[in-house]
């Protein structure tokens, strides 16, 4: 049946979106990597630009463990014992001994009593929140949440919502005690990192505002942290925003495994009753495919080498190279927003600026995320560049050196 009136519709559309600046346009398609050698990091092809090399500035591999020896081969060792999918759901015959030492270890490396793995932390957080919301729930989120917890707080159906201000801890403890007595369950839910900004949740004000408010609801003040950009590439050991900030762990962290981990998959850790909970009600677990057993144990290797002599190494050598990054951004004059995270935002504030200055550092071999209405507020349109372990000092004066040509 021909669908030509609705094709003209969506076609408008999309126009609409490329005539504001708003689309996101082509992607771009990686056809080869190159791997690191002697002063640079690794470089990328992309399709329809021949030999040229692009350095990838717009990736979350933080720790470069993607392209790491020991994490490769231990997928493809377990791909050739296992095969390449998992063949079914968990509850059927999905389930791999992989997958269950991943998920011990995880809750291990948080210091929780169990973990259970999705296919994506996105999947992850739309199944951990919406379970977890009853008619008798508030849920209250920070106004700069990420669109996984946006979209979980719209499929949920609680008693009511509360946005605070970014960050701003008296418009939080204003939300949970106006709806004292009016609720039995309050879920409190933040990003760790900001991934727009790079800036984290003072998760330690957090837990302690949610601990004072506790007595208060008959079925607990709950905090939900995703952290998906802050595991292993935040915190001395890579635990994220709770160690960097000192907080009491969060009832339910989130987490990715394809970010710092440089894998696939999501994951949430938590107290036994909760995790045994979720795996019975989480839609995008229980009718949803796991990640491969190759994806689990590549994630395991992953796993081992952060939490490691030399993941407490890599994670120096990241706070480094960020360190370097941030300070030469400041001798060219572009504003930031200062921090330990490798997320460091150029606030250009301008939409059609912004668009020139990504495209000036592609034509340069720089690859970075343009970011515009409606990803973020209007008046700060931004480049997003993402420092990783495996840059190098000299690619990071590359690219200071491109942006330093476009300032002048």
């Amino acid at each position: 049946m021909p669908v030509d009136r609705l094709s003209t519709v969506l076609e408008q559309n999309v126009a609409g979106l490329e005539e504001a600046g708003t689309a996101k346009g082509a992607e771009s398609v990686v056809v080869g990597v190159r791997p690191a050698e002697g002063e640079r990091g690794p470089r990328f092809l992309l399709e329809g630009e021949g030999d040229k090399e692009f350095l990838r500035m717009n990736s979350n591999s933080y720790l470069g463990m993607g392209l790491r020896p020991e994490v490769m081969e231990a997928e493809e060792r377990a791909t050739s014992q296992f095969g390449a999918g998992p063949g079914a759901v968990r509850f059927i015959s999905g389930s791999y001994a992989a997958h269950v030492a991943l998920e011990r270890e995880l809750a291990e490396f948080h210091g929780r009593e169990a973990g259970m793995i999705f296919s994506s932390a996105y999947a992850a957080i739309l199944s951990t929140i919406v379970p977890l919301v009853t008619a008798d729930t508030v849920l209250i989120s920070d106004e700069l949440n990420h669109n996984c917890i946006i979209n979980a707080m719209r499929l949920a159906r609680p008693a009511g919502k509360a946005i605070y201000a970014h960050n701003d801890m008296g418009e939080l403890e204003a939300a949970l005690e106006e709806w004292k007595g009016r609720a039995r369950r309050a879920l409190v839910v933040t990003d760790g990192i900001f991934s727009m900004r790079g800036d984290h949740a003072p998760l330690d004000e957090v837990s302690a505002l949610c601990a004072k408010h506790d007595d208060a609801y008959e079925e607990n003040v709950v905090s939900v942290v995703d952290d998906s950009h802050g595991v292993g590439a935040f915190g001395r050991t890579g635990r994220g925003v709770e160690e960097h900030t000192g907080s009491t762990p969060v009832d339910v962290l989130v987490g990715t495994l394809g970010k710092a981990f440089g894998v696939n998959g999501g994951y949430v850790v938590a107290n036994a009753a909760t995790i045994s909970f979720l795996r019975e009600s989480s839609p995008m677990y229980i009718y949803s495919n796991p990640i491969t057993v190759g994806e689990a144990e590549a994630a395991r290797a992953a796993l081992r080498i952060l939490d490691s002599d030399e993941g407490v190494t890599l994670l120096e050598r990241l706070r480094s190279l960020t360190r370097r990054f941030e300070e030469g951004l400041g001798r060219i004059g572009i504003e930031t927003i200062p921090g330990e995270h490798p997320v460091v935002p150029l606030m250009i504030r301008d939409t059609a600026r912004t668009h020139q200055l990504v495209r000036h550092l592609y034509d340069h071999g720089v690859l970075v995320t343009g970011l515009a209405y409606p990803v973020v507020p209007r008046g700060d349109e931004e480049i997003r560049a993402q420092v990783n372990a495996d840059h190098t000092e000299a690619d990071i004066d590359y690219v200071l050196g491109v942006l330093e040509a476009a300032a002048a």
